[in-house]
């Protein structure tokens, strides 16, 4: 009877071993400080349904900004960065894959001639001191993942993949929300400069009506000058109007990928100012920690760091490896030829397990262990904050978007009767019933009425689209699309071989709340508490 090998068994026994232990904390979400409901949650005017802003912008029936969100989505150079880093995170997971097998797979060869000295201790024994030798093989080593170090940091690299795409997505709701709202203040600044040079054409006739009653020896040079005054300090107002406009259109350029010369057939037409509609979905604050991307990014770098606590508490015990090299080996020394290597038996086996322990590190492996946990920890207060910090945001926008209506409701009732004041005036001092100091009152008056309500008009748009941004809405646009444009990913794939890696839409996320999960990667439900 023969003997049996138990060493495949052993073998065997040892890589079950290996996959069973992970040291370090398993990730679970902090408990997020959620209120129940928002503060302006009774009005009329919000909608508690979580429907969710996806193309929010759309509610504006306006072209023109559906046009610019199109083609900020296509040709932003930062939307582009963000897209370029999922794939940095796909690959940089791909390399903490390969760490789980074996590290080291190297094949070699050389050919060296040798010459000892003749007065070295060998020349004593051997005279053979100037000879040729070859040798070819194959050297392999493999760390056994028995404490989970390698598994964790493939669990960190994953939370890494699933953070770059939900900053991706919050990229994407910043580049919606920006464009929407610089549109809006071009829609407002041209508003206010079409008030300025109706108020300026208006404010030239009165000022004919004065220079007339001062010809006609009714009035005083006084009336003149003071209706000089009024007309070139509103003229004066145009050019700071006109400053501002190019400042907003420069500025929506650099958010479209574009050089400014070419917005003009995108801003073609003379466009108002977009008209908010009449209800916000602003849903309930629970929803946020599924909408909002920066927030699923948080969690997932807490996560890639809960696991990186782990990689380091691995180093505090002894790391298991399997070593082995077979080569082939000859010389030209006596009877020996260097056409000899490929004989059998001219191989070189070694073969074996081994463990390395790092006793005495001087407290500099336990210490790295407490400054990942550290981190892990700021991690999670950032998670907390930024769940606060949304709902801030939410609840300003909102409480903006509501107050600005009734504003704006009480500026047009003012602006209507500033405008009758005005009227009332210019006849009455026709007529000589008043002094031009009333009609000059009137004229400011009216001037700072239309301009104020122009503003407040851009205000509630602009309120709207900050209460869409902080709800997190607008990443959505990316959904079936890739990350990055097929000239990026045609210029890519020429520089590098991306293997499978440049597929479009390969780690899209699907809709969070709705089992979201990523290629590879889970995007855990968070924890909630409610005040």
């Amino acid at each position: 009877m023969g003997r049996i090998d138990f060493r495949p068994v052993l073998l065997m026994s040892v890589l079950l071993i290996a996959g069973c232990f992970k040291v370090g904390p398993d990730f679970a979400p902090p408990p997020a400080p959620v209120a129940k409901d928002w503060q302006d949650a009774g009005d009329r005017q919000v909608k508690r349904e979580s429907t969710g802003p996806r193309d929010w912008w759309r509610a504006f029936n306006d072209p023109a900004l559906d046009r610019l969100i199109d083609t900020a989505y296509r040709e932003n150079l930062n939307l582009r960065i963000a897209g370029v880093r999922v794939l940095e995170a796909r690959a940089q997971l791909g390399v903490a894959i390969g760490e789980l097998f074996p590290q080291t797979q190297q094949a070699f060869g050389s050919l060296e001639k040798f010459r000892y000295s003749e007065h070295a201790p060998m020349a004593a024994f051997n005279q053979n001191l100037r000879y040729w030798q070859s040798e070819v093989g194959l050297t392999a080593s493999w760390e056994l993942d028995f404490w989970g170090k390698f598994r964790r940091a493939i669990e960190s690299a994953d939370a890494s993949l699933v953070a770059a795409v939900a900053d991706y997505d919050a990229t994407l709701v910043s580049l919606t929300g920006d464009v929407a709202a610089s549109y809006i203040l071009i829609r407002t600044l041209e508003k206010r400069l079409d008030i300025a040079r109706q108020s300026v054409a208006t404010q030239t006739e009165v000022l004919k009506i004065a220079e007339a009653k001062f010809r006609g020896g009714t009035t005083t040079q006084r009336d003149v000058e003071q209706a000089k005054t009024l007309l070139f300090n509103t003229e004066a107002s145009i050019p700071t109007l006109e400053i501002q406009l190019r400042q907003a259109k420069n500025a929506l350029s650099v958010l479209l990928g574009m050089p400014p010369n070419q917005l003009v057939d995108l801003l073609a037409g003379k466009g108002s100012i977009p008209a908010p509609p009449p209800q916000v979905a602003a849903g309930i604050p629970a929803d946020l920690l599924r909408r909002r991307p920066d927030i699923r990014a948080a969690e997932a770098q807490a996560a890639a760091q809960c696991a990186n606590i782990g990689v380091a508490k691995a180093d505090l015990f002894p790391a298991f490896s399997l070593t082995g090299t077979f080569s082939f080996q000859s010389s030209d020394v006596g009877r020996f030829a260097l056409g000899q290597m490929f004989r059998w038996d001219s191989r070189n086996v070694q073969a074996g397990p081994s463990f390395q322990w790092n006793l005495f590190n001087y407290g500099r492996l336990i210490n790295q262990v407490r400054v990942q946990d550290a981190r892990f920890q700021e991690l999670l207060i950032g998670y907390q904050n930024a769940v606060l910090k949304a709902q801030q945001e939410v609840e300003d926008s909102l409480t903006a978007f509501l107050r600005s209506q009734v504003r704006a409701r009480f500026l047009g009732e003012s602006t209507a009767a500033a405008r009758r004041s005005f009227d009332l005036s210019v006849l009455q001092y026709r007529e000589g019933a008043t002094d031009f100091t009333t009609v000059l009152n009137a004229q400011q008056a009216l001037l700072n009425e239309q301009d104020s309500l122009a503003v407040t008009l851009g205000d509630i748009s602009r309120n709207l689209v900050g209460v869409y941004r902080a709800l997190g809405g607008g990443w959505q646009l990316r959904e079936g699309q890739d990350f990055i444009p097929e000239s990026v990913r045609t210029e890519m794939a020429k520089r590098t071989n991306w293997g499978f890696l440049l597929a479009p839409t390969r780690y899209a996320l699907s809709e969070p709340g709705n089992g979201g999960k990523e290629k590879g990667a889970e995007a855990p439900a968070p924890a909630l508490k409610q005040d």
